[in-house]
């Protein structure tokens, strides 16, 4: 049996963005695969025209976005042009479209949208409705010609090296800076080359559907000035008339997506009153006459996977309505089931597996899905809603791991404080019960996701390594309903005690597991525990801190959620801020409690993290230089809080790298 290499992960094959034809239910999807020569992932698009037989329909790795076009044809972005590359390279926005044919050939140029776009849906032929990433200074570049452009666009170089800051958030992660930047809705006329708009100025769109006739688009979203306050409304625009009427007003429900559903509309959201920023998005129904709003089908748990893994790359839709019914993911205690909602709010399960669905379409009665099933790396399945029997479509992973040593999760039920939790183990490989191993924490992020029984590569590499790694899923995280991943005002507390006690059941279990040599990690929340773990015990005989909070005063300036965040999961109330709630803010900082830890600590960090900026990560190493405890810091410029799973190929390398030899060395 061979080791998983470090960098294993460069041959996978990711799949996302999976929508079936609209004609035949042909499955469309994108596969990205690692390029360290350009440290960059390339991406093309396949279908599956006969069960078992993926056919690539791009070659280059440059495919963007996709949507069905016709039974037989394709239409997707891709930044091949040379023209379109100048164009940019100039300052010019534009986004080049392809048409492929499924019967063969290259594809061929459709057209150019003067802006940096994403294709939504077709409307009628030739007609498309687009998103697009609207700059409010520059952005209309496209309307002006000759000096009037040359002057903006002179003028847009000029101001490259700045950032002035007017609003909030005025940066996003994976985005940068956002400042004075929406998200557009427009139409495309191909024959004329025009674009429509359909939003305003200041509007940042959500989610948009076109109505069954094609003539109406329902969409969400809300406009701001200089604060976004992250509660959408829903709106109509008629395509004929070129008008958008409110049927629900921006300013009660953060909200996820909304659908057609005849007479009515339904709607995934959450007013948060009940469990804050964290609160589980419902099903709502509107009435678009009335605009009264009631509550459809309760349903405490989440909808959405956020079961995790360092094993995906890309996106795909979490729902999909189709004959009236809407078919969704949702996260069930430490997996991501799929669900039907039919017409009357009836709630029925159509999947429910060990593992995790991460995205999916239906077509006919058909079910598709892209996801990590019986731990093995993504695959495409299929199921008949009404036989539930799961068909692999497709073996892209399948020769990978076949001589590779994967270690099965092991899973481990505890109980603290009268709650039952669940945990797992991997074995080291060679696992000899005669013999002493380290063993390596991991803590997920979140807090609110969840550790299922899913490829994971970082763990399984550490096994192969000869290490124990267990992890498991405290409160405060997914899957579990809403009072169970409610930790507002506890950060630090019950999870700690959750975290510590699985680490005691973990040790009884499994006597070959040294005490004396173990680790802890964790990234986001998980860099969180790390950070209050290394200042509250000294189990550890090693710490890899990863993109982490370290100071919640500071955090709630500089992260892009801080704002709400931090007060909301401080549990600060309304009014509690800052200068009211410094006590609070501080108990519940890990920075706080560093001059007692004696735990040899790394950090690791990205420049362009905005979710917990890099100012957290030099708070922990410079507080640990000072109190003289053994310290490193690796910081990954260009990267952002995804670095682990979605980061340049040569980034991940060398963060599991100085991660494995932190802990080699230690351990």
């Amino acid at each position: 049996m061979e080791r998983l290499s470090l960098d294993a992960f460069t041959k996978y094959t990711f799949l996302s963005g999976l929508a079936c034809a609209p004609e035949d239910g042909t499955p469309a999807f994108l596969c990205a695969k690692a390029d360290t020569e350009v440290n960059g992932y390339l991406r093309d698009l396949w279908v599956l025209k006969d069960r078992d037989k993926p056919l690539r329909l791009t070659g280059d790795g440059k495919t963007g976005a996709f949507l069905w076009d016709s039974a037989d044809t394709l239409l997707f972005t891709s930044s091949r042009s040379e023209e379109g590359k100048k164009k940019r390279e100039a300052g010019e926005e534009r986004t080049d479209f392809y048409r492929i044919s499924l019967h063969g050939g290259e594809a061929e140029e459709a057209f150019s949208v003067p802006l940096s776009v994403t294709p939504l849906e077709k409307v009628r032929e030739g007609v498309y409705l687009l998103q697009a990433d609207w700059d409010m200074h520059y952005s209309k570049a496209y309307t002006l010609s000759g000096k009037a452009k040359e002057a903006l666009l002179a003028e847009k170089k000029e101001e490259e090296d700045y950032h002035v800051l007017d609003e909030l958030p005025f940066y996003f992660n994976g985005q940068g800076f956002i400042n004075k930047r929406r998200t557009a809705l427009f139409l495309y006329h191909e024959n004329s080359g025009s674009l429509t708009r359909i939003t305003p100025e200041t509007f940042a769109a959500g989610s948009a559907r076109l109505d069954e006739s094609r003539e109406k688009i329902l969409y969400t979203g809300e406009s701001y000035a200089t604060k976004r306050k992250n509660k959408q409304g829903i709106f109509v625009y008629d395509i004929a008339a070129g008008k958008s009427h409110s049927l629900l007003p921006a300013r009660t429900y953060e909200i996820y997506d909304a659908f057609w559903q005849g007479e009515q509309i339904l709607f995934l959201g959450t007013d948060q009153k009940r469990y804050g920023s964290n609160e589980n998005a419902q099903f709502y129904q509107l009435n678009p006459e009335t605009g009264a709003v009631s509550l459809f089908a309760p349903f405490e748990d989440a909808v959405g996977s956020s079961v995790g893994s360092d094993c995906r790359l890309g996106d795909g839709s979490s729902w999909k309505m189709a004959d009236g019914q809407l078919y969704f993911i949702a996260t069930i205690h430490n997996a991501s089931h799929i669900y039907c909602l039919d017409e009357s709010g009836v709630l029925t399960p159509v999947l429910e597996r060990e593992g995790s669905v991460d995205c999916l379409d239906i077509w006919n009665g058909q079910l598709y899905f892209v996801g990590m099933q019986d731990m093995k790396l993504q695959e495409l399945y299929t199921c008949s809603l009404r036989r539930k029997e799961l068909v692999p479509l497709t073996g892209f992973n399948r020769g990978i791991l076949e001589n590779v040593y994967v270690s099965m999760p092991e899973k481990l039920s505890f109980v603290n404080d009268g709650v039952d939790l669940d945990g797992w183990v991997l074995k080291p490989r060679d696992f000899d019960p005669k013999k002493s191993y380290p063993g390596i924490l991991d803590i997920h992020g979140g807090p609110k996701t969840v550790y299922g029984e899913v490829f994971y590569h970082e763990m399984q590499f550490w096994a192969n390594e000869g290490y124990f790694v267990f992890f498991c899923n405290p409160r405060g995280g997914d899957g579990r309903g809403n009072e169970f991943a409610d930790l507002r005002g506890k950060y630090g507390s019950i999870d700690y005690d959750d975290i510590m006690t699985f680490c005691d059941e973990v040790q009884t279990k499994y006597p070959q597991l040294d005490k004396k040599r173990l680790a802890v990690t964790g990234g986001s929340y998980g860099g969180f525990m790390t950070n209050w773990i290394i200042g509250h015990t000294d189990r550890f005989a090693a710490a890899a801190s990863q993109r982490s909070i370290a100071n919640w005063i500071g955090f709630g300036f500089t992260s892009d959620i801080g704002d709400d965040f931090a007060k909301d999961q401080m549990g600060l109330g309304k009014k509690g801020n800052v200068w009211n709630s410094m006590e609070k803010l501080w108990l519940h900082s890990p920075l706080q409690y560093l001059d007692r830890c004696t735990t040899p600590t790394l950090f690791i960090h990205s420049d362009e993290d905005y979710r917990c900026p890099l100012s957290e990560g030099y708070q922990m190493y410079a507080a640990l230089q000072q109190l003289g405890v053994e310290t490193r810091m690796c910081v990954f410029r260009g990267e952002n809080h995804e670095l682990s799973r979605s980061g340049k190929p040569l980034h991940r390398i060398r963060r599991l790298k100085e991660i494995t030899a932190w802990f080699d060395s230690h351990l």
